[in-house]
């Protein structure tokens, strides 16, 4: 199992219940199309920080919330419509702290696969844990590739 999946399992309960919840008995999304994520998504919802990376027109970056997170992607608000296909580094402040005391950030790089508008799906491909603190930022040993 991945970190990232790991440290969403370890969340579960009141900050955290698995979205297996959109699914009927037949596997068929509400909606009528099959569910096709391989993963668990989680409805967190925390501050995320997103820049477009070698946007070809103006820098397109901002604030936004996660909706969902999964270990293979994250559902967030936008400010803007973002380009499918596209790189973006995202931050997200983590609801847990490590040792139940120091904050953390979830740092991720993904692809943009879904954006309507104000809501944009990245897949993650890179992503690595960091302390938070008022000052500064320090890196973890923590890091993957998806």
């Amino acid at each position: 199992m991945q970190t990232l999946e790991l440290l969403c399992c370890a969340l579960s309960g009141p900050i955290m219940e698995s979205m297996n919840t959109s699914t009927d008995n037949t596997g068929a999304h509400i909606g009528g199309l099959p569910e096709r994520r391989g993963t668990n998504r989680f409805p967190v919802r925390e501050d995320v920080r997103y820049r477009v990376v070698q946007s070809r027109v103006a820098k397109i970056s901002g604030c936004g919330t996660t909706l969902n997170i999964g270990s293979g992607g994250i559902l967030f608000t936008t400010e803007e419509k973002l380009p499918i296909g596209r790189m973006v580094e995202l931050s997200v402040n983590w609801p847990a702290r490590l040792d139940g005391v120091c904050p953390l950030q979830l740092v991720a790089t993904g692809r943009v696969v879904r954006s309507e508008g104000q809501r944009a799906a990245v897949r993650i491909e890179r992503y690595e844990f960091k302390t938070r603190s008022m000052n500064s930022s320090h890196n973890l040993t923590v890091s993957a590739s998806a």
